[in-house]
């Protein structure tokens, strides 16, 4: 599950903010447990954990089901990611490209695969020749098994401005028929032709419904992502703030008119568990692929 600090997550650090709430959670990562067993584990009363339950469940952080006479609750995630809203280096200019996700000029991808937009999918799943579908322009997720998909802009650094350093933004995940919220995939990223690093998907997200994926995609197929930002400097690429690979902006060739994005994984990647890229209309962060040059 991803949070930010907006009132919308409130919900859920209001149904953490209790040590009993807690404790049941902590008891539910061992196993499914019933309200009676609960209650004798907790030594508190039927109703009072019914309480502390029915918090949990509309944060939807557990799930319930009744099973004979027994109403029965498990947890339905096993992370939770804070996004926190910064301010970067204001001091710079910034050339922003926002590309959609369906606006790919180069791909080769194998099944599982397929396109989806605002009203349902786009061409017929598993079948990569829709993928030159014209249609494909109105994506607003896309999901490959193996391959790549290639993307390309403008480059509008002027000739009097010295480009110091390019963001890309965008939000993915592993790709699973239907989904595996543990399903790890090697994702590798590419700027004009030059490797930047690969990241490791933990997973393929259903847990819960993704805040702005439309309401005909069933639920226990791809909902959301994780938002990765890559940052290419002088001195290094870093991946979320964190050190990442030692690839500068000397290393790509940005003098050239237009910039070409990869997103790959690769034939003999160590875990092969394909890529989902979500764009407008569909995850948890309502945006396209994200090209940003800062410059002074």
């Amino acid at each position: 599950m991803q949070l930010d600090i907006s009132d919308d997550s409130l919900n859920v650090y209001e149904a953490l903010a209790s040590s009993v709430r807690l404790r049941i959670i902590r008891l539910l990562s061992k196993e499914p447990m019933s309200v009676q067993e609960l209650a004798e584990a907790l030594q508190l009363s039927s109703p009072i954990v019914t309480k502390h339950l029915n918090k949990l469940q509309a944060a939807e952080l557990i799930t319930s089901e009744r099973v004979g006479h027994k109403k029965v609750s498990s947890l339905r995630v096993d992370t939770i990611a804070v996004k926190f809203p910064r301010q970067i280096y204001p001091k710079f200019k910034v050339h922003k490209n926002m590309i959609p996700v369906g606006h790919y000029t180069e791909y080769h991808v194998e099944p599982s695969c397929g396109l989806a937009g605002p009203e349902g999918y786009i061409g017929k799943v598993d079948n990569p020749k829709y993928f030159m579908f014209a249609d494909r322009m109105n994506a607003g997720m896309i999901w490959f098994n193996k391959g790549f998909v290639e993307y390309q802009t403008p480059n509008f650094v002027g000739e009097r401005e010295q480009l110091e350093m390019l963001d890309l933004s965008m939000e993915l995940g592993s790709e699973f028929p239907f989904s595996n919220n543990t399903w790890p995939s090697d994702i590798t990223f590419s700027i004009n032709g030059h490797e930047l690093g690969t990241w490791r998907s933990p997973g393929d997200f259903s847990d819960i419904r993704g805040k702005y994926t439309p309401d005909w995609v069933p639920d226990n197929v791809n909902q959301y992502g994780i938002l990765k930002i890559l940052r290419v400097t002088d001195h290094g690429t870093y991946l979320d703030g964190q050190p990442f690979t030692n690839v500068c902006l000397n290393d790509l060739p940005i003098d050239e008119d237009v910039w070409t994005v990869r997103f790959e994984v690769k034939q003999d990647a160590q875990q092969s568990g394909g890529c989902t890229i979500f764009g407008k209309g569909f995850g948890n962060y309502n945006q396209n692929i994200e090209l940003s040059a800062y410059y002074s």
